[in-house]
């Protein structure tokens, strides 16, 4: 008797676990960013160039959870998605409690559009303008101190023309 209600209860726990999970939007257990892939991104041109540190957000999972619950995002880090092809992207800051800068890359491995300062724990979709393939998500306020802007190059492995 006593096993049965143990068994009950790990159950209930586990099924008030799991819609938690779905109530926050969660597809998983959220992964720790130490588990995804990371390496340098740069961003160029003829004036400048940055190098980035970040974590690719390579399959579902990881791009669902992107950087929900994330409290802080150093200077020159941050979260590749790349896409199989060029498509209309949406995102949105469910979970997120940092601003970000999105910048939108075109399939020349280029940047296309940057959306600053997006609105924490919104659920405004921010859109892609054009198909884009891959997006980069950064601190907020940090491409404009930088000076990002369209048109400058992106290289990462992930991406087409990979060279560095």
């Amino acid at each position: 008797m006593i096993a049965m209600h143990q068994t009950r209860r790990a159950l209930w726990g586990l099924l008030a676990f799991t819609w938690l999970g779905l109530a926050h939007g969660q597809i998983a257990p959220l992964e720790d960013l130490a588990a995804f892939p990371s390496g340098e991104l740069k961003i160029s041109d003829k004036k400048s160039s940055h190098v980035f540190r970040v974590w690719l957000a390579d399959t579902p999972q990881r791009q669902a959870q992107g950087l929900m619950f994330v409290r802080a995002l150093p200077d020159l880090r941050g979260m590749l998605f790349v896409y199989g092809q060029p498509k209309a992207i949406s995102m949105w800051m469910k979970n997120t409690y940092i601003p970000l800068d999105m910048l939108f890359i075109d399939a020349r491995g280029r940047i296309q559009q940057i959306v600053e300062q997006t609105t924490p724990h919104s659920l405004d979709l921010i859109r892609s303008d054009e198909p884009a393939l891959a997006v980069l998500e950064i601190a907020g306020g940090e491409a404009r101190r930088l000076g990002l802007h369209a048109g400058q190059r992106v290289s990462h492995p992930a991406l087409p023309g990979a060279h560095q």
